[in-house]
């Protein structure tokens, strides 16, 4: 009789992330999927939830910006009740993984959804992001489709993470090279956002600034480092 497996099992399975992201996520992720795995459920139904409680909390940051900003509603309730539940759709978003990996339920078809239902949450936190930002100051249309522009960088790389074209611009694992790496780790994004909107939403804007620079200078990069490993070699 096969033993049941573990938290750490599921754990074992994940695909990584960041320094954030492993400590944090895919940690809470393996208790998820051990529930899941004990309730029988299917990878793809914790894929689904992520969607809902990630989108639903964007939604409601977007509609209560105004309201933050007019003093109706304390903007700690708002950024803090956003950090708990974007960090717990995300922690569902590693979790659908790793179960997926250890029941052997991976198909294409629940990879695409997965893509697909990160995809419109991250739609939905740019659009909160910047309706918070719209709400405090006069955000230029063309910061928000850069905004928006760069960072679907982050995502489309994870996407090409997967197969034999994998590569990373600073493949080390030094504790430098990681905490370097956090301006690009969903889940330390993600908390840097809220907290932002719970202490100093007015700086949402400067946010916005920061991660379309650094994930533009990401993608610049990437292109070369892609073009240059593309070339063929130099005849002698």
């Amino acid at each position: 009789m096969t033993a049941a497996p573990t938290a750490t099992d599921f754990r074992a399975r994940n695909r990584g992330g960041g320094l954030f992201t492993e400590t944090v996520n895919q940690r809470i992720g393996s208790y998820l999927s051990l529930g899941a795995y004990r309730r029988h459920l299917a990878p793809t139904v914790l894929t689904l939830a992520n969607l809902v409680i990630g989108v639903g909390t964007s939604v409601g940051v977007a509609a209560l910006a105004r309201p933050m900003h007019a003093g109706r509603i304390p903007t700690l309730v708002v950024g803090l009740g956003a950090l708990i539940l974007w960090q717990f759709a995300y922690s569902l978003d590693c979790a659908d993984g790793q179960l997926a990996r250890v029941t052997g339920l991976s198909s294409p078809a629940g990879a695409r959804v997965d893509v697909l239902c990160d995809v419109a949450l991250q739609i939905s936190l740019v659009a909160a992001v910047s309706t918070v930002a719209a709400a405090y100051h006069g955000v230029p249309p063309w910061l928000v489709a850069a905004f928006a522009g760069t960072w679907m960088v982050n995502l489309v790389t994870s996407v090409m993470q997967q197969g034999s074209a994998a590569q990373s611009l600073m493949a080390s694992r030094s504790p430098l090279v990681r905490a370097v790496k956090l301006v690009r780790d969903y889940g330390a994004v993600v908390t840097v956002l809220a907290l932002a909107i719970a202490l100093v939403p007015a700086w949402t804007i400067w946010l916005m600034v920061a991660f379309t620079v650094v994930n533009g200078l990401f993608l610049l990069a990437s292109v070369a480092a892609a073009a240059r490993a593309s070339m063929p070699p130099a005849q002698g």
